[in-house]
Order: C-alpha cells, then sequence, then structure tokens
C-alpha cells in the first residue's frame, strides 16, 4: 500500500549548530504555524546530561510536533526530530533514523557532518541544509556533500550568530545558495511549506 502524500516528506530541512544555535531555534519555531509538507531535524551539540530537557522546552515554545529520535524512528512530514546526545544520525534509504555510537567527529557526537553527509545521501535534491552558530568547524564537509548532491545550502549570517565560528568557517570554504539571519530563516522556512502545499 502507498504512503499517504502527507506522511512523506516532499522536502527536508535539516539544521546543524552549536554554541548560540538554540537562540537562533527559539526565535524560528514559535512562528511556524504548520509544516505540513515538509520535515525539520535539529541537530544540535548538546550535554549527554540534558536527558529530553531541549524537546520539552521546544513543545513548551512552540505548537508543531516536536520529537526526540530513537532508533528506527521512521521519518514522516508535518514533525521536528531532534537528535538525541551523545548518538550520531544516520539515514536509511528507507527513510528510518539509525543512531551510531561510533568515535565522535570535531569532538562532537551527534556530529553535523555525519548527519548532513547521510541526509544527502538519501534525500539528495529534496534536502535544504542550514548551518548556524557554533564555535567548531563541524558542518562545513556536510554543507558539501549536500551541495554535491544537488541539496540547497543556507549558512546564517556570523554577524547574528552568538558565536561566529562556525558559519564563518563554513562561509571561508564554501559559497552557500543563501546567507540568513534569524528572521530570514523563519521566511525561508514559511515558503518552503507554502510551495510544498
Amino acid at each position: 500500500m502507498e504512503e499517504s502524500h502527507l506522511n512523506v516528506p516532499r522536502k527536508v530541512l535539516i539544521i546543524g549548530g552549536s554554541a548560540g544555535s538554540l537562540d537562533v531555534i527559539l526565535q524560528v519555531l514559535p512562528k511556524l504555524e504548520h509544516i505540513d509538507t515538509i520535515t525539520i531535524i535539529l541537530i544540535l551539540h548538546r550535554r549527554n546530561s540534558d536527558d529530553n530537557v531541549l524537546e520539552e522546552l521546544l513543545r513548551m515554545k512552540s505548537s508543531l510536533n516536536v520529537r526526540e529520535i530513537e532508533d528506527k524512528t521512521a521519518i514522516k512530514a508535518g514533525r521536528i526530530y531532534v537528535a538525541p546526545a551523545d548518538y550520531h544520525l544516520l539515514i536509511e534509504t528507507t527513510l528510518l533514523f539509525s543512531l551510531d555510537v561510533s568515535e565522535k567527529v570535531h569532538y562532537s557526537r551527534p556530529s553535523i557532518d555525519v548527519a548532513f553527509e547521510s541526509a544527502s545521501d538519501v534525500f539528495g535534491e529534496r534536502l535544504v541544509a542550514l548551518l548556524l552558530s557554533g564555535a567548531n568547524s563541524d558542518g562545513t564537509q556536510g554543507l558539501l556533500e549536500v551541495k554535491k548532491r544537488g541539496g540547497m545550502v543556507l549558512v546564517q549570517s556570523p554577524d547574528t550568530a552568538d558565536v561566529a565560528y562556525m558559519p564563518a568557517f563554513a562561509l571561508k570554504h564554501m559559497a552557500p545558495d543563501k546567507v540568513v539571519t534569524p528572521s530570514e530563516i523563519t521566511k525561508f522556512i514559511k515558503e518552503m511549506v507554502s510551495q510544498q502545499g
């Protein structure tokens, strides 16, 4: 039996960030009313002791369907998925998430690079990747892979980032499709949803 078109994301937005990125997420999500036709995946560097504090915070600030990813969770449209602490996030061709405990990348697990590269393998041109504020170089290699496979790349303007190193490093090593401020991110996601409707 075919999946309902509402259950399969037509576009996927994967967002990676570290120090300072949660502030941007908390500016953007409350302004989104629905994301029926797309899926949002959040890869944020976080402490192992966070438990589900991040998910609860996002649920409090947003009316959207926010879920922490568990191994073999099916990817569906209309949801925001949050990568758990201390696991790399991989995406299978069957549209299931997979969690991995292999070595840290850029001192991080989850690694933004790992998640971006895995998502680009599966979603190709349907993927939009956004890199936010942060203090290390994680994410740049993943953005290059997204571009290589025909996806769209956005980078937060370093001028608007609490910690500019991560987006500035990306801009030094690649040319994104757009450099965006937090308010432009909100507008972009709303347009992304309406275009898929």
